[in-house]
């Protein structure tokens, strides 16, 4: 049964003097440790705002208590089952997918209600990563979220600019940037008790990301084993899993490297920030992203990074020096600086991380994302008005 409607004064989301906390319903694929909606949406606005999540695939943890969980089973059936039993405990100011799948779906679920107009003017879809990016599907089942949702919010400029030409008039004056950002508190907690290096000549370069042809994991290989292959002091770890681990691994064993090269598959977030803070240099290749949310970790973590000259990398960098452009493809190029970030004394890496650091600060926090999250939550309430592309 639907929970009797709030007549209490709409919440003042800019997180000043609020009547009541503002009611949220993110809509997640894979509730899991790396999740970055729930990471970024969710957990650090406990005591904040009321949140609710409901999944597609059954959830890999269980959130605390503060967050109401209505989960999915991995089929189609299974998640409208959720999303009613979500919708039902409504009202909701928010109801926020972030995937073109959930997006489609919870169109179609609210279009099958009766309180359909209502729940239509909380809708808000946030596009996660690059158009060209989406695999052939998920590009079909974005049409409709693009079309029906009333914000849709892009991870970074550079997805919004790789959107085909139909597809932004489809999506009009509804859309709104609002670029991914590090959870700085999170990482520091998680690397304060990092000891110091006690091996001095001891170079590791870290690449975190999912092992898919979009991001060259191959390359990667490639290009230490050009660099650094005969220095038996350096290390290369991969963070992630995907699709290409045995032909990555493979190849690992074609170089030699069985000893120099570890794959950890997918750990606990915080290893990850420990995992940057402990590396001398952290390398993407990628041929595409949105707004790599693991390029800023690192950054946030003090590590200096070697980036694939592509638009999100770009807009990541805007302006910092210190970090070097490479071609996609280009192995020699990437071998080139990482044979230059190993011959660095240490304590210019560590004034290069220092600098990363102070960038992601100025730019890529979560207070300036939760911001803007906030401002596109006020303009779908129809609290204020605002101008495309902010």
């Amino acid at each position: 049964m639907m929970r009797d409607p709030d007549t209490r004064p709409a919440p003042d989301i800019g997180g000043s003097t609020s009547p009541r906390r503002l009611r949220v319903l993110h809509l997640i694929l894979m509730l899991g440790e790396t999740n970055g909606q729930y990471n970024e949406h969710c957990l650090p606005m406990i005591g904040e705002r009321d949140l609710t999540i409901c999944t597609y695939f059954v959830p890999q943890l269980t959130p605390p208590t503060e967050i109401a969980l209505y989960p999915g089973d991995g089929t189609v059936r299974g998640f409208f089952r959720a999303l009613d039993r979500a919708l039902d405990a409504g009202p909701y100011d928010i109801i926020h997918a972030h995937a073109p799948g959930t997006g489609l779906f919870l169109l179609l679920g609210v279009l099958a209600r009766r309180d359909r107009a209502r729940l239509r003017r909380s809708l808000v879809y946030t596009v996660q990563d690059s158009f060209y990016d989406y695999k052939p599907r998920d590009k079909l089942m974005m049409v409709a979220p693009l079309a029906g949702f009333r914000r849709v919010v892009f991870c970074s400029r550079s997805a919004y600019d790789s959107l085909p030409r139909l597809l932004k008039r489809v999506t009009g004056r509804r859309w709104r940037v609002v670029q991914n950002a590090a959870d700085l508190d999170r990482v520091d907690r998680a690397i304060s008790s990092v000891p110091a290096r006690a091996d001095v000549d001891r170079f590791a370069v870290l690449s975190v990301g999912r092992i898919e042809p979009v991001k060259d994991p191959v390359g990667v290989v490639e290009a230490f084993a050009g660099a650094l292959g005969d220095d038996r002091n350096c290390r290369l770890v991969f963070i992630g899993a995907g699709q290409l681990e045995d032909r990555v691994a493979g190849r690992i064993r074609e170089l030699g490297l069985d000893e120099r090269v570890s794959m950890k598959g997918l750990i606990p977030r915080d290893d990850v920030f420990v995992a940057c803070a402990q590396a001398d240099v952290f390398i993407s290749t990628s041929h595409g992203e949105g707004l790599p949310v693991a390029v800023v970790e690192a950054m946030a973590a003090g590590c200096p990074v070697v980036l694939s000259d592509i638009a999100p990398h770009r807009e990541v960098v805007d302006g910092a020096d210190f970090v070097p452009l490479v071609p996609p493809g280009d192995v020699d190029g990437f071998a080139r600086e990482l044979r230059r970030f190993r011959s660095m004394p240490e304590d210019e890496r560590r004034e290069i991380g220092r600098r990363a650091r102070e960038h992601v600060e100025a730019r890529f926090t979560l207070p300036i994302m939760h911001a803007g999250i906030a401002a596109v939550y006020r303009e779908t309430m129809g609290t204020s008005t605002g101008r495309s592309g902010r």
